[in-house]
């Protein structure tokens, strides 16, 4: 079977038995706090379990992309050196949902492996939690007792809680599971040694391919295990593994997942898989990583320098790196994956190839910044490792932290030259960091305070901005030495974060005494939307208005509704390839990321204001329908957005059926003419093919074109109100080109008059001609133009210049080519050495460096270091000679 084949087999059988097939969720994580990336294929799933929403089907089965590169699933450095771990994998799974439990669920599993996959049996085995004490938690005899009508006894094996009790996380939902082990080894082997004494024994050939997960229980945050509402089955099964099993592979990586795409690196690299273990491990990288790249950047995550951005350049940096070093790729070449992977997955997570370009633009463009870095990298590694006898672990860890090196390759470097590296140094300094990002970002969150049993949470923010309602549920949350709380309410008018737009603010009035507690933000947690406040009613079980601040939500509304026109304006304008990539919307003003491979010219701009101005003033009337199919909207041409995950039913945003129309759940204007005046502020780039226009509506653009206009005439006036402003300006700047290059001149003759007494003050120190001087000039082009005056005019010449520029000390060295090149003197190394005593800094060129500082009494001493320079280095020079 083919891998496609068998993906569709999975779900073909679990539709027979009554599931409905769901699509993947995106692989980046928007609505919970505690994960950045898809980990799992209950991820989508969690409020269900929680009991925070209600499930719209009883069974649901699908394939899921997942991403395990951080925190608790971090195999990162594993990726490609073993056989089957990957950074993005596809998760085959089947959920129910308070329907069938552990008896169907086993029975399906062994009849899908064994009846449809033909499996052989005696290659399989099964676990089964054994009990644990701590928890007062039983061995699962009921799970035990479904596998002994199937499989020999001899096969079903107990494990302990860390093989066979599933958590998400410290608290959360969690129970038993048994999980199906394949013993892949060849015959031999399996009669030298039996598999049951190496099933979760990390050997590479006895591997899981399918965990049950009975969830029964959500841990606390005591470590206590409450009961959840009701009993679910979730499933997982490696895709990748179920293919190297099927297809009777060694590896994950022999299968024709990814095959194609190690065959063309290959190819173009001109080595042979199979041949080499180096540039095999780095094929295997590169085949594995560019799944992880593309698809979140498809779901919406661009590389960036900061939480899940940083995991994704941190990815594709990882592949450049095992490229450029083992298969002498230097020059950018991972983005030619894409379109392989791209036609893979057509029809299986068509995200990839509807955004095939852009995803490739990005990867390319991040390629050829890293490979930039990677070079500066190791000619800073070079200069160091002249230096020293050892590399220590805090510049390992710099580059590491700034170059992108992993401490693999400063290792291999350092080989090389027969060095060693401290290690025990850099881990330090990496524990150093993490123990810092942890501090930052550590949050305590208490368990939460149940007041009542609802599943769901009505939302009423749509129609209006007050509503009375209860509190169902509390909890405590500290984080950095400060204590908030979070609110959960039946009834709430307030938006929570979401789709770009912030979260409503407001108040909480008590009906009985009138007590009021101000919300201050509101964000969803899965299913849930979630009140911040920092403190809680005094009477927290009393009945309560919730009230929206209006004026903040009707501001924010008025930018809302503007980003919907403006995504129309630029597909008007630039092209239909414009798809939103991102978006920021408050009461102050809005940002809008989009697709685009170009700067948007003032002429573009200038026409995309005007059309939406436009659509202002027709003053169009909002059409808004909620619980439309998904489907019936997309047929319909509905704008949706990639890496936002819908739900079967969703709400459509009509401003003009010809002209915009989205998938939306936020909050807009009844009609555009709430906006008042549209006005682009700024144009700029975020990343390769993402531009960022930055606008302002209603109030603030009254405000912004009131103080430009209020500038305006202020410059009128200086100039004496001339007829035509723009020509009168003109003539002003002129003026000033024309003084100022006077002046220029003016100063570099002054500069040239000092040359010959300068000149005249040179010291032979054994054989070079030093200068030595404190010069009063007005300006630092001056100081440089004197600089090269006095380079050309003497030989061998070692010139510091000393100034005081409008109040700042300044420093010039300058070094004869040959003395550069004969004697290794670096101005740029010396000049930072003299700046200590101006206490400043400064750098340049090997012939030419300037410094700056904060401490003109130090001009002096400055000199004085440099005349010791030259006399001790040339005395060295004559020693060694």
């Amino acid at each position: 079977m083919t891998s496609r084949e068998i993906r569709e087999a999975f779900l073909a059988f679990f539709e027979d038995k009554g599931h409905q097939i769901v699509p993947s969720a995106p692989v980046v994580v928007k609505n919970d706090p505690t994960l950045m990336f898809t980990n799992a294929g209950m991820n989508q799933f969690k409020d269900i379990f929680l009991g925070d929403a209600r499930a719209t089907y009883p069974r649901v089965a699908d394939t899921q992309r997942c991403l395990r590169v951080s925190g608790k699933h971090n195999d990162l450095e594993e990726v490609g050196i073993d056989t089957y771990h990957h950074t993005l994998f596809e998760m085959l799974g089947n959920w129910s949902f308070g329907d069938y439990f552990k008896k169907e669920a086993i029975a399906w599993g062994w009849e899908l492996l064994t009846e449809v996959y033909k499996l052989d049996k005696d290659r399989l085995y099964v676990t089964v939690f054994e009990g644990d004490d701590v928890d007062g938690l039983p061995k699962d005899e009921e799970a035990y007792g479904f596998w002994k009508g199937l499989i020999a006894e001899e096969r079903i094996l107990l494990g302990n809680k860390k093989d066979n009790f599933w958590e998400m996380g410290d608290t959360g939902p969690c129970g038993p599971c048994s999980e199906i082990h394949v013993d892949c080894r060849p015959d031999a082997e399996r009669n030298a040694v039996d598999g049951s004494m190496l099933v979760n024994a990390d050997h590479p050939q006895v591997i899981e391919i399918w965990n049950l997960v009975f969830m029964q229980f959500n841990r606390q945050k005591d470590g206590s295990l409450k009961p959840l509402p009701a009993k679910h089955v979730d499933t997982g099964m490696g895709f990748e593994r179920l293919v190297r099993v099927i297809q009777g592979k060694a590896s994950n990586y022999d299968t024709d997942v990814f095959q194609p795409i190690i065959g063309f690196i290959a190819e173009k690299a001109g080595v042979r898989y199979g041949h080499d273990e180096q540039t095999d491990i780095a094929m295997r990288v590169m085949a594995d990583h560019i799944r992880a790249i593309s698809f979140a950047i498809a779901d919406g995550q661009l590389p960036s320098n900061n939480k899940a951005g940083y995991v994704i350049r941190r990815i594709l940096r990882r592949a450049v790196r095992y490229a450029y070093t083992f298969l002498q790729l230097k020059e950018p070449f991972l983005h030619k994956l894409v379109p392989l992977l791209a036609e893979q997955f057509k029809g299986v997570f068509n995200e990839l190839i509807a955004q095939q370009d852009f995803v490739q633009k990005v990867v390319l463009e991040e390629e050829q910044s890293f490979l930039r870095t990677l070079v500066t990298g190791v000619q800073r590694f070079e200069a160091y490792a002249a230096e020293h006898q050892t590399i220590a672990g805090e510049f390992a860890f710099e580059l590491y932290d700034t170059f992108g090196f992993p401490i693999d390759l400063t290792e291999l470097l350092a080989k090389e030259k027969t060095l060693n590296v401290d290690m025990v140094g850099f881990q330090q300094a990496l524990e150093t960091q993490k123990s810092r990002s942890r501090a930052a970002t550590a949050v305590d969150t208490d368990d939460w305070v149940v007041l009542q049993g609802t599943e769901t949470v009505d939302f009423v923010g749509y129609d209006g901005l007050e509503s009375e309602t209860e509190i169902i549920k509390y909890r405590k949350v500290s984080a950095k030495g400060k204590n908030a709380y979070q609110l959960v309410l039946a009834v709430t008018p307030f938006y929570a974060e979401g789709g770009g737009q912030v979260g409503d603010t407001g108040v909480l009035i008590s009906k009985h005494h009138g007590e009021q507690v101000a919300i201050i933000d509101t964000k969803r947690e899965n299913g849930l939307i979630v009140h911040y406040t920092q403190t809680l009613p005094k009477e927290i079980g009393g009945t309560f208005v919730a009230k929206v601040d209006a004026a903040k939500r009707r501001d924010t509304e008025g930018n809302h509704s503007a980003t919907h026109l403006l995504h129309a304006a630029l597909r008007q304008v630039l092209g239909d390839h414009v798809s939103q990539k991102g978006s920021l919307v408050n009461a102050d003003h809005l940002r809008f990321d989009f697709a685009h491979f170009a700067k948007v010219s003032d002429e573009e701009l200038a026409q995309i204001e005007r059309i939406v101005n436009a659509k202002v003033r027709e003053n169009i009337p909002l059409e808004e329908a909620r619980e439309v199919p998904f489907q019936q909207a997309i047929d319909a041409g509905v704008t949706a957005l990639f890496g936002e995950k819908y739900g079967d039913q969703v709400r459509v945003i009509t401003f003009d059926d010809g002209f915009s129309k989205e998938l939306c759940g936020g909050t807009h204007v009844h009609a555009t003419g709430q906006i008042g005046f549209f006005k682009i502020t700024s144009e700029s780039a975020v990343a390769a093919g993402v531009r960022r226009v930055e606008a302002i509506t209603g109030k603030k653009a009254e405000q912004f074109i009131q103080e430009q206009v209020g500038i305006v005439n202020n410059i009128r006036e200086l100039l004496n109100n001339p007829k035509d402003f723009v020509s009168a300006l003109n003539r002003l700047l002129e003026e000033n080109t024309s003084l100022k290059k006077e002046v220029e001149r003016t100063m570099a003759g002054k500069a040239l008059q000092l040359k010959g007494q300068l000149v005249d003050k040179a010291m032979d120190v054994n054989g070079i001609k030093a200068i030595f001087a404190q010069v009063e000039l007005p300006t630092a082009d001056a100081v440089k133009t004197l600089a090269y005056a006095l380079k050309g005019s003497i030989e061998n010449l070692f010139l510091v210049l000393a100034a005081e520029i409008n109040g700042k000390p300044g420093l010039t060295v300058v070094i004869s080519d040959n003395l550069v090149k004969q004697r290794g003197w670096d101005a740029g190394a010396i000049v930072r050495e003299l700046a200590k005593e101006i206490q400043g800094g400064g750098g340049g060129q090997p012939f030419y460096a300037t410094a700056g500082g904060k401490d003109a009494g130090g001009l002096e001493k400055a000199l004085v270091k440099a005349k010791e320079y030259v006399q001790s280095h040339t005395k060295l020079t004559e020693n060694v000679e």
